[in-house]
């Protein structure tokens, strides 16, 4: 009731009538009537329109509750990298993964079973162990890959054995190689916390990525303490907590050394700030996320880059993520334009990430034709990778699209985009 008397009172007060705003904001007329007599709830993405079109600096958006994302779990406590690992591996195709407290770990306490199988890592004294790296180095980008492909019920156990054998190697290699070791198995366990967030998990993405900085911690390597900050800014923006996001980008700007990391925690704190209508400390962190990025290292050579690496221009796409926050769905079109088309084919992790949110802004300006076009991609896509974060983004456009029930279009693409709602897998647990 609150939001629909100041929705009234600010629409009012700039001089525009109910229809005027409906159209700015591309919802019908009765919808917006019915918003401000209190008969329908508004939706945050409506909010954010009318914040823009009325110049509310974010009020309005703040009236509601944030938006409905995935509950973001109290971090677990950080695992002794020692701690025995067991991945199960179902004859379905399912797994589940357990790290077992040694307490536990008594007489009795597994399971019988007709068939034990056992490798120990070997003694890694001449070498063997940094001759082995490249070979990992290649498996991680290959897994990457494959990450772009498929979902995390793939590609997770897949890292998770990586990243145990390299674990077992480094407790065998030379002092002079044991860091190196350390180093690679730290970014195969960052990329499973991806993974299993891309799973919706997010308290085993939360998990993975400490193993990931207490493995990185251990070989010398502090900067993925920095970039675990990001990751966790990053589960706070989906669950719609801009606190959390701005504060937890901040304290990734200020311990990071290198220009990408400090580039990447700019771009979170300015998503953080498009959440609640903040244009002008929006429009600065993305303008020093700009100004980072450009300067830093390309990816590809050396250690694996942090981050993305599938889309050819982050810069511009967060920056089109921040308009469309802001209600300015417009200025995100013109923003993400033709960049889809520059993402290949087999990057379908990266289309439909980026897919989504053209065809969400593309939705809000009313161009349905297209709207639709792209979102049957991002529907076939998500149905493939399994991806609870672009998933968000496409129970948004359905939304989005409903408003016009009766075009031909939406009618015949709204089934597409149900089936990829609706293909959901089970992907990397949280640890016992």
């Amino acid at each position: 009731m609150w939001f629909g008397a100041e929705l009234r009172r600010r629409r009012i007060e700039a001089g525009l009538s109910l229809g005027e705003l409906a159209h700015l904001i591309c919802f019908s007329k009765g919808h917006l009537s019915k918003i401000e007599r209190g008969v329908k709830a508004p939706s945050h993405d409506l909010a954010q329109l009318c914040d823009s079109a009325l110049n509310a600096g974010g009020q309005l958006s703040g009236l509601i509750s944030a938006p409905e994302r995935s509950t973001v779990a109290t971090p677990l406590a950080e695992a002794d990298v020692t701690t025995p690992w067991t991945l199960r591996m179902h004859a379905g195709g399912e797994s589940d993964f357990v790290a077992f407290d040694r307490a536990s770990l008594g007489a009795g306490a597994m399971p019988s079973t007709l068939v034990s199988w056992s490798l120990a890592p070997p003694p890694f004294e001449s070498g063997e162990s940094n001759a082995a790296l490249p070979y990992f180095r290649t498996v991680f980008d290959e897994f990457r890959r494959m990450g772009q492909l498929f979902g995390p019920a793939v590609v997770a156990q897949l890292c998770i054995a990586a990243t145990s054998a390299l674990r077992g190697m480094a407790h065998q290699a030379r002092p002079a190689d044991r860091d190196t070791v350390l180093r690679l198995a730290s970014r195969f366990a960052e990329y499973t916390g991806w993974m299993a967030q891309e799973a919706g998990s997010d308290a085993a993405s939360l998990w993975w990525t400490e193993q990931a900085v207490q493995l990185a911690a251990d070989s010398g390597d502090d900067e993925l303490a920095a970039y675990a900050l990001v990751r966790r800014a990053e589960l706070a923006l989906y669950t719609g907590d801009s606190v959390a996001t701005v504060q937890l980008a901040r304290r990734a700007a200020q311990q990071a050394r290198s220009a990408r990391i400090r580039g990447l925690a700019a771009q979170r704190e300015a998503q953080g700030h498009a959440l609640v209508g903040d244009r002008d400390a929006c429009r600065r962190a993305l303008d020093r996320g700009a100004e980072l990025t450009s300067g830093a290292a390309p990816p590809g050579g050396g250690e694996p880059v942090l981050g993305s690496i599938h889309l050819p221009d982050l810069t511009a796409f967060v920056a089109g993520w921040c308009m469309h926050d802001l209600g300015s769905p417009a200025d995100a079109v013109t923003l993400l334009g033709d960049g889809l088309d520059a993402i290949p084919p087999e990057s379908r992790r990266a289309r439909a990430r980026y897919g989504a949110r053209l065809a969400l802004a593309l939705a809000n300006v009313g161009d349905i034709e297209q709207a639709c076009a792209i979102a049957e991609l991002v529907a076939s896509h998500v149905a493939l990778i399994d991806s609870a974060t672009i998933r968000a983004d496409l129970l948004r456009l359905s939304r989005a699209l409903n408003r016009w029930p009766k075009n031909p279009t939406v009618r015949r693409t709204l089934p597409h985009i149900a089936i990829g709602l609706h293909t959901h897998r089970t992907g990397p647990e949280t640890p016992a």
